[in-house]
């Protein structure tokens, strides 16, 4: 889902959390009571889909999980309207992943030119230690382990099947 979809999917639900909360004595109504329970937890699981796993997001929807319906829905909506507003504005990715994207080009960069020279080895090697320290970052944002219970690390290949199993990305990704 790119970041556009994510950010139309907070628009509509936020529009529809508006709309609840101001019906009038919409907290008698077993109809409108059970939309504001379904919504505030269709915005509870955007946000944790879309932020990073100990983000001020999470934190905050943490916070308001155990409280009255009216007050929780309040909470999380303006939850989703920051990162909502985030998410638009562009503002989601951290410094350290902008830093490994421009290592990552390097490599790119360095594996082109040695590839240019007809280095074709050390050109492989390049391009696998890149991908590697890629799935590495992408396990780390996403709160996937990798080391082993032993402590040795984890193979590129175990990694990238651990990011599947967790939802970060589908096979054809």
């Amino acid at each position: 889902m790119d970041i556009l979809k994510m950010a139309e999917q907070f628009d509509n639900l936020i529009t529809d959390g508006l709309n609840i909360l101001h019906e009038s004595e919409w907290h008698t109504n077993f109809e409108r009571v059970q939309r504001a329970r379904v919504l505030t937890n269709r915005l509870e699981s955007a946000a944790e889909r879309i932020a990073l796993p100990g983000s001020i997001y999470i934190q905050q929807l943490d916070q308001h999980r155990t409280k009255p319906l009216l007050y929780k829905m309040e909470e999380v909506l303006s939850v989703a309207v920051g990162l909502r507003d985030d998410l638009s504005d562009g503002w989601t990715e951290s410094v350290a992943e902008l830093v490994h994207a421009e290592t990552h080009s390097d490599y790119l960069e360095m594996a082109d030119s040695l590839l240019d020279s007809v280095y074709k080895d050390p050109a492989a090697v390049i391009v696998g230690t890149g991908l590697e320290v890629h799935v590495r970052a992408l396990c780390v944002k996403h709160g996937v382990e990798t080391e082993l219970p032993t402590g040795a690390p984890k193979k590129a290949d175990t990694m990238n099947a651990d990011l599947k199993k967790a939802g970060v990305y589908g096979t054809l990704q």
